[in-house]
Parts: C-alpha cells; structure tokens; sequence
C-alpha cells in the first residue's frame, strides 16, 4: 500500500486536477482478488464511450439480449456507448472523423501503425498518469503488464498510451488446403520453389474438382494502397515481421533495401497469374473470406484459433459450411526459418483529454469498468459467458457448453468476439483449464505446430517516432513508391532512389535511428 500511495502523490504533482479528482474518489475497499480498488460512496449513472476493433464477422445483433452489456452497465451504474468495427482504414477513418468532429470517445483503441504518436502530438490524448497504476487497476497489472513494461510503452516521454493486454505467444504461420494437396497428389510445401510449384497447381490443377478454373493460390489484402506484409517474399529475402536486429542493425521489414528483390519476385509471381487477381484491392479479411469459399488454397493466419474445429467462426470451420472436405492445416515454405521476432506489447488504449479534462469522474469509473474486464471475472463473462449457462465450472476446470454458446450467438449475436476486445484467449494466466469437447485431433496438430513455430529474438520495447515527426508520412509515400514499382514498373530497381527519398525527405533516417536506440536502451535495461 505504501508503494501505491507514493504513486498517487506523484499522479498528484503530475496529473493536475485530474489526479486530485482520482484522490479524493479513493477509499479503502476490499477487492474479489484481494487488492484495492476505487469507488464512490454513490455512485450517479455516467455515460461511457468506447471505440474499439473486432473480426470482421463479430456483430451483437440483438442488443436488448446483450448479457454482457447488460453486466457491466448494472454492476458499474454505467450506460454504455459503443462503436465498433473492423480494424482496417474505414476504422480509422471512422475514429479520424469523430476526433474532427470534436466527439471523440471516452477510451478507444489505437489501431493504425503510429501506436497513437499523431494523436499524442495532436494533444488529443488524456496524460494517463492519475488512473494506470498498480492502485487504480490492480488486475491489469497482476496478470498481464509490469510497471517497467508500462514504462517502455510510453511515446514521446507521455504517459498517454497503455498496452492492450496481450498473448506472448506466436501464432503467425501460413495455411493450407490439405485437401487439395491430397487430390492433386501433392506434399506439403517445405520450401520456397516447392510453394510455387503448389500455386501453380492451386490455380491450373482444379485442385477443388469442380471442372472449372476458378481457384487461385495465394491471398492477402492490400487495402487499395500497399503491399501486405503476408507476403512470404519478404521471408525469402530474410525480412521477418516486423522488424529486428541483425548484426547488432535494426531492421525494418517494410523499408529496408532487400525491398527491391521483394518486389521483384512479387512481381514474378503476379505474372504467373497464380494469385488471387483483387489482392491488392481487397480490403480487411476480404480475402480470407475467398478462402473460406475455395477460392483460393494459402492464406495467413495470426492467431491460436484461426483455423480450428472448436472455433465456430474459424476459416476451418466455415470452410467446411461451404466445403465439407475443406482441411486448413499451418504450413511454413522456409522450414526453420522464422516468420516473424517475438512479441511485444501491441495496440494501445487511450483515453480523450476532453474527457479527462471536463468529466474526469468518467475516467475514473471507466478504470473500474477496464480493470474489472481484464480480471478473472470479466475474461470468463466475455469470453464463455455466464456460469451455468454456457459453461460450467469445477474448481479451476471450465466445461464449455457449446450448444447453449452457439443458440446465443445465433439468438443475439457473437458476444465472445465483440466483448473479449481487451483480453486475449488465455484462461491459463487465471490458473483455468478450459475442457473443450469440440476440439478435435486436427486442433491438437494445429496447436502442436504452433507451439513449435521458431521466432526471432523479440525487440523488448514499442517503436514509437521522434517527438514531431509523423510516421505515417513516412509509411504513406513508402507505401506508394512500393505500389508504383509493382503495378507500373514492374520492378524493384527504382528502390535505392525512391529509399533515398523516403530517408531523406520524409524522416526516415530519424525515425529508424529512433527506433534502434528504443530496442538497444531496452535490451540493455533487460
């Protein structure tokens, strides 16, 4: 307790009259877990505004059957206000809007690739000092952040971001239809000519058997202004996601000068004609919905359950909705090689200044209502529901009842991928085995491959961009030199001069060198 009051009397001299509000709301309490919490000896009804991201085929369609809504709003005294939609630009476009119109969101969640640096420089972002800390969300940081990682999150010398609790664990690998290999006679591709040699019978072969040629190898989704990063020619060229270091170098996947080969074996696959000709302009998930309907046969996935049985709304699972044969199984064209380094935190939350500055009784009980979501109670209401209903619990054991889980999603609509926004799937960190019936032997290979999956050494830190200087700038005419070598000069060649440019005029040098030094002051602290 001492520990925590040294830091309100710090939120005090830094957070202004915002801390003090904090202050004066504490009092002792006994919390479910055993820690302190905030309260009001009355609490007045407040309005809550959240802004968040979900997958594309979350949606709560009944809302007055909204269980998990209804928890929260009569356990907190809270009416909720809630928006949200896929990540993606209209999500950002979305959020760009509402800041514009000077209605910005209580708390949202940062989803384009600044982490939130724009929205900090634009002074758009509350100071998060006088309601993150071990005090004011004791659960938060009991089971998914340490203060030191907190520290190491933060942009431009601000505490004005807080990473979103996340898995550590890497899930990013590429799939394959099974099936179609077994009907063309095929193995699993284990290099990168081998993965070739499949797109092309993938696209010529008739790998579904249908008697047409409708089928396409590959997939991803430009969103109408760059190259993905699910392309496995950036691993050909030794270029991991994101970034890491080599040679005591950082190195930055989607700038560095191994560009120019990666575009120019895009560009020799393109010609093939054995990926999925609207790539470029698919948008969001679009294309992992053509392979949902057998369009096309590899696809990246990026979590645990992308393409499992027990997932309902995996790509496995609503492939076979379409295609009862369909069998998606995780495959690397690079054997050992990793796809991508370690994890670091990712998205943050953030919360509006407006609000912190007019209303800062909101943040105060929107703390509450967030730090009760990432404990114990609130992981197993979002994600599995309400005890006895739809699961049932023995000591630590979760038995999942699946035929009561999917009557309410079919009822009201998926409460699991709407309201579990803000904790990844791992019962494991509340010390909880959840007994899944419908995992299946296919499942269990799934997570056997995974587990084993190689990673480079992770960067320890958030990049964040020099104090006044845009990243996204930099991302936007990176983005576009790379779509005119592709579509218009079909090559890589121009990449040293167009690389130049971007480290040059648009503060490229600074913004890299910036984030070397963040990953060497991190391993050195570590």
């Amino acid at each position: 307790m001492r520990k925590a009051i040294w830091i309100i009397l710090l939120c005090l001299l830094a957070g202004g009259g915002s801390a003090l509000y904090v202050w004066n709301t504490m009092k002792q309490s006994e919390h479910d877990e055993g820690e302190y919490s905030l309260y009001e000896t009355e609490k007045p009804q407040i309005e809550l505004s959240l802004y968040f991201s979900v997958p594309d085929q979350a949606r709560i369609r009944d809302e007055s059957r909204d269980f998990v809504r209804k928890t929260i709003e009569e356990k907190f005294n809270v009416r909720l206000n809630v928006r949200y939609m896929a990540a993606g630009d209209n999500y950002d476009a979305q959020l760009t809007a509402l800041l514009h119109a000077n209605n910005a969101p209580d708390m949202w969640i940062v989803r384009n690739s600044d982490g939130g640096s724009k929205h900090t420089l634009d002074g758009v972002l509350a100071d998060m000092t006088a309601y993150i800390s071990p005090l004011t969300m004791p659960r938060y940081f009991k089971y998914w952040e340490t203060e030191r990682e907190l520290i190491g999150y933060q942009i431009h010398n601000r505490f004005s971001r807080a990473p979103v609790p996340y898995d550590k664990n890497d899930y990013r690998s590429y799939y394959i239809r099974k099936d179609w290999l077994d009907r063309l006679g095929l193995e699993v591709p284990a290099t990168y000519e081998q993965y070739l040699e499949v797109l092309r019978a993938f696209t010529f072969g008739d790998p579904d058997g249908n008697g047409h040629n409708d089928t396409y190898g590959f997939s991803t989704s430009g969103n109408g202004t760059r190259l993905s990063a699910d392309w496995p020619e950036y691993i050909k060229n030794g270029l991991a996601y994101p970034a890491f270091m080599e040679n005591n170098r950082f190195v930055d996947m989607e700038s560095d000068p191994k560009i120019e080969e990666v575009v120019n074996d895009i560009v020799r696959v393109l010609d093939e004609g054995v990926i999925d000709p609207d790539w470029f302009l698919n948008k969001g998930n679009q294309h992992i919905e053509k392979a949902v309907r057998g369009e096309v046969g590899i696809v990246l996935g990026e979590t645990a359950d992308f393409a499992m049985d027990a997932n309902p709304q995996s790509l496995q699972s609503r492939s076979k909705a379409f295609h009862s044969e369909a069998n998606w199984i995780p495959f690397s064209p690079f054997g050992n090689k990793p796809l991508r380094t370690g994890i670091d935190p990712g998205y943050p939350f953030v919360f509006a200044k407006a609000t912190a500055d007019n209303e800062p009784e909101k943040l105060v009980r929107l703390v509450e209502v967030l730090d009760w979501l990432v404990g114990e109670e609130g992981f197993l209401l979002t994600h599995y529901g309400l005890e006895g209903k739809h699961y049932v619990r023995e000591g630590n054991s979760i038995a999942l009842l699946d035929e009561e889980q999917e009557r309410e999603i079919r009822q009201t609509g998926d409460f699991r991928s709407v309201w579990s926004f803000l904790t990844p799937e791992l019962p494991n960190v509340f010390g909880l085995q959840v007994v899944n019936a419908r995992l299946t032997d296919h499942d269990r290979q799934v997570k056997e491959y995974l587990a084993g999956m190689p990673a480079e050494e992770k960067l320890g830190t958030a990049l964040t961009p020099p104090i006044g200087i845009d990243e996204g700038l930099f991302r936007a005419k990176q983005n576009e030199f790379q779509v005119k070598m592709l579509f218009s000069e079909k090559s890589g060649r121009n990449w040293p001069i167009y690389r130049a440019q971007i480290m040059h005029e648009y503060y490229g040098e600074q913004i890299l060198r910036n984030f070397e030094s963040q990953v060497r002051k991190a391993r050195k602290s570590s």
